[in-house]
This record gives C-alpha cells, structure tokens and sequence, in this order.
C-alpha cells in the first residue's frame, strides 16, 4: 500500500515536471534560442579602432615594420589578399583617359616600378547572430528571426621596396539588420521544397 502511494506521488511529480517544461516552450522563451558570432583575427576593437590606425599610415612615408606595428602586417596577419601589379593599377588607375600626373604620388610611383610594386587588401570583421522570437516556432523551422550586428573594415595598402606608398580605407562602422524566414510546411518545408525541384526535373 505503502510503495503503491509512493509510485502515484513519483508519477504526480513527474507529470508535473512535463507540464512546467512544456509550458516554458510553449511561453516563448528566447533564452533558448541559438546565437553565434565571427570574427576576424584582429587586434582592433570596433570600426573607429582600425579607421585610427588606417589615418596614421602616410604615403612615401610609412616603413612595412611601422605598417606591422599599427596592426596592418601582410606577411603574418590572417586575411589579407595579395594584389598582383596589374590589378593594382586597375583599382587605383581604373579610367585610361586620366593622364598619370593627375594620380596620387604614390600611385605614380608604383605604376613606374611595374611588377616591384605589391598590394595588400586587409579585411577585419565582427558579427554577431541571435535568433528572437517564439521558441517553439523557430524550433519547429515555422518562423526565424535572425538580429545581425556587428562592423567590418577594409584597407587597401600598397608597397614597394619596404616603402608603403599609397592606403584606402572603407567599410561599416556599425551593421544592424534583420533575416526573417517563414516556412508555411515547418519541419516539413526543406521536404516540400525537394519534392518540389525533383517534381520540375
């Protein structure tokens, strides 16, 4: 009688149990929802971080290890494109019909030593993904909603016999933007969408 009442009261609490973390999913809780985030190996914080960096690069001024010291260094550091001479002069010298002596000093100059001349393209990011919104929806692929921040920062550098010639910058001090996704079939969508392309073939 005793053990009979002790298995009922394991069962009572047990379902209890169900119902409290059905009811948590069911009341949306956005804590259990994915996040990530990427980044580039970088040694700057934020956008304004690299942007000071990038302005204290002087062309014909400017050694490679002074490049390095300001975080810009091509040989080591992830994430930089080497840009072989005649794409160089496409980017920096894209309309023929400018004459040379119009161009910046430095291009000039890396446009008279050909091939000894080298680019550096240096690309840092940060971004962050958190998915909000009901639980249970995204859960069952119904609806997602994907906040993106984050920043990105590019710089063109170009070099020449341990010489920094010529620097641009660009990029995005602050990215903020919003993937929605809705799937009318909700587990069943990625299904549907396959019958539907084997269905066209």
């Amino acid at each position: 009688m005793v053990l009979a009442a002790r298995e009922n009261l394991k069962d009572k609490m047990l379902k209890r149990l169900l119902i409290a973390c059905l009811l948590v999913v069911l009341c949306g809780c956005t804590g259990l929802l994915p996040k990530g985030s990427s980044d580039t190996p970088v040694r700057f914080e934020n956008f304004e971080q690299a942007k000071a960096a990038a302005e204290r690069i002087v062309g014909r001024q400017t050694t490679v290890e002074e490049l390095k010291a300001l975080g810009f260094d091509p040989v080591t550091r992830p994430n930089v494109t080497l840009i072989p001479y005649p794409e160089i002069v496409a980017k920096l010298a894209p309309y023929p019909g400018v004459p040379v002596e119009q161009l910046d000093s430095g291009i000039q100059q890396c446009i008279r030593e050909q091939s000894a001349c080298r680019g550096y393209q240096f690309h840092f990011e940060r971004q962050d993904r958190k998915r909000e919104g009901n639980f249970l929806l995204d859960f069952l692929n119904f609806k997602r909603d994907t906040y993106i921040t984050g920043w990105w920062f590019d710089a063109l550098i170009v070099v020449s016999d341990g010489l920094v010639l010529f620097r641009n910058y660009g990029g995005q001090a602050a990215t903020d933007r919003v993937e929605k996704q809705s799937n009318p079939l909700g587990p069943l969508q990625p299904s549907g969408e396959a019958a539907g392309v084997y269905l066209l073939h």
